[in-house]
This record gives structure tokens, sequence and C-alpha cells, in this order.
């Protein structure tokens, strides 16, 4: 089974671009933190993956993903090579993470405490508000969503 499941941040503004017969392509790449401290630095590290999104996944990450912002994506994990247009005798080798779905994950800013080299999984959980406390909640710029007046056109 080949199987991937990323979440991390972008760690620059994906590239939207088109084949010559129309069809949507992204690509971008994914820094995703391990779950372990290096023992020399006392640090973090990361793996930066390299993921490729097409058609409407591809215009669905272009459009509200950018440099910074947490992702969640799965998809599959494809390898391949080619040959280095300079020098005949290397062989480029790639690895590459074909996005079959995406979800938003993470802080609205995309920054999630910068300054903290933690990785997601060693932060605390924030307490939840009480229910004496008013939270309110912010659903960002909805202007590019159509209003359903009637659900009687909806199959399910």
């Amino acid at each position: 089974m080949n199987s991937v499941q990323i979440i991390g941040r972008l760690t620059a503004n994906p590239e939207l671009r088109q084949t010559q017969s129309g069809i949507s392509c992204c690509r971008f790449t994914v820094a995703v933190n391990r779950k372990f401290k290096n023992k020399d630095t006392d640090e973090y590290e990361a793996d930066f993956i390299s993921c490729i999104a097409w058609r409407q996944t591809a215009e669905f990450v272009s459009r509200y993903f950018s440099k910074g912002k947490m992702i969640a994506l799965t998809g599959t994990l494809h390898t391949g090579s080619y040959t280095d247009k300079n020098h005949s005798d290397v062989t480029h080798y790639t690895t590459d993470v074909i996005v079959e779905n995406v979800e938003f994950c993470g802080d609205k800013g995309g920054n999630n405490n910068s300054n903290n080299n933690s990785s997601p999984q060693q932060q605390p959980a924030q307490a939840a508000p009480k229910a004496t406390e008013q939270t309110t909640m912010s659903y960002g710029d909805l202007s590019e969503f159509e209003e359903i007046l009637s659900d009687g056109d909806v199959p399910f």
C-alpha cells in the first residue's frame, strides 16, 4: 500500500502552472518537524517534502495556502529519475508526494509561536474556555462562497 499523510508548514508560496492541455498543476514544499531533538544541537529538525497537486486540488492549494501556513495532506509517494543534461553519466533521483486530499489545520495566521522550538506533538494543549466565558469565532473572508438558499437540489 502506498499512502502518505503529512502535516507541516509550506516553505514558500505554491507555484500554480498549467500543462499545454490546460490541466492545473501546483508544486510546493512542506516542512515537517521530526518527533525528536538532535542530540548535538538540542533542537528539532525538519524534513522538507516535495509535493505536487493536480487539477482542482492544485487550484485550491494555490488559492488558500501560502508560505508559513499549516497544511494537512494525504497522497501517494512517487519516485523517479532523470539524466543530467550537462553530464550524461549523472542520474538524479526524485521523490514527490502526489497530493490527493488537502485540509486546513493549525492556526489561522500561519505562525504558531515561531520562537518556540518544540514540535506540534510536544506543545501543551490549551484549556477549553469556561462555560461563563464568551467566545467568538472568525470565519475569515467568505466572499468567494455562494449562499445556498434551498437544499432541494442537494443529492443527499
